[in-house]
């Protein structure tokens, strides 16, 4: 890996100017001009303007949503398997070989059973496995400010994103209302090797 160069300081290019000053032409043709270190005056950028954040308005004693944002992974992938396997599975006419329900889990120990669960499945040849991550608890009284809901199913995406479960999950999409709606996915496996 190559670095570029920085180019030289103020100081390093009047020191440079110096040492170049000094120096004494090696052959016998002194007409030859003597080499000095190339000026680069370092180029100013445009800085781009920031754009301007306007939270949405709000006024005092009314009640924020907390209603759940769509699973944004799942709408941006690009559909990695065979859309007629797709439409049949978003339709919920194709039946998971397996399942593992996530509630009452913490983050750490439902990421642990959850790799474990997908990496025996593929070893196992499963295609449609279904993962229940819950809808995420509400209270009666949110507040003024809306609290984060559903951990399980906001991580759910990042942990398939990542090694090891990347490269066996080809698939994942909100699962049909039979099989539990927004708090279930199903994760469509690669095949086994």
């Amino acid at each position: 890996m190559s670095r570029k160069p920085r180019g030289l300081r103020p100081e390093e290019e009047r020191l440079w100017q110096r040492v170049a000053d000094t120096a004494k032409p090696l052959g016998k043709n002194p007409s030859k001009p003597r080499l000095t270190a190339p000026i680069k005056k370092p180029g100013v950028a445009p800085t781009p303007k920031p754009e301007r954040y306007s939270p949405p308005r709000f006024r005092v004693g009314e009640t924020a949503s907390t209603a759940m944002p769509p699973m944004v992974h799942s709408r941006e992938e690009p559909l990695r398997m065979d859309k007629k396997s797709f439409t049949k599975m978003k339709r919920g006419k194709s039946a998971p070989e397996a399942r593992i329900d996530l509630h009452g889990m913490t983050a750490a120990s439902a990421h642990t059973a959850l790799t474990s669960f997908l990496l025996r499945s593929h070893g196992q040849g499963f295609r449609l496995v279904l993962v229940i991550t819950g809808k995420g608890r509400r209270s009666k009284d949110d507040g003024p400010v809306p609290q984060r809901v559903g951990v399980l199913r906001q991580q759910l995406p990042h942990w398939i994103s990542i090694p090891p479960l990347n490269q066996v999950v080809l698939q994942v999409t909100e699962a049909h209302q039979r099989h539990g709606g927004s708090g279930a996915f199903y994760i469509y496996l690669s095949r086994h090797r």
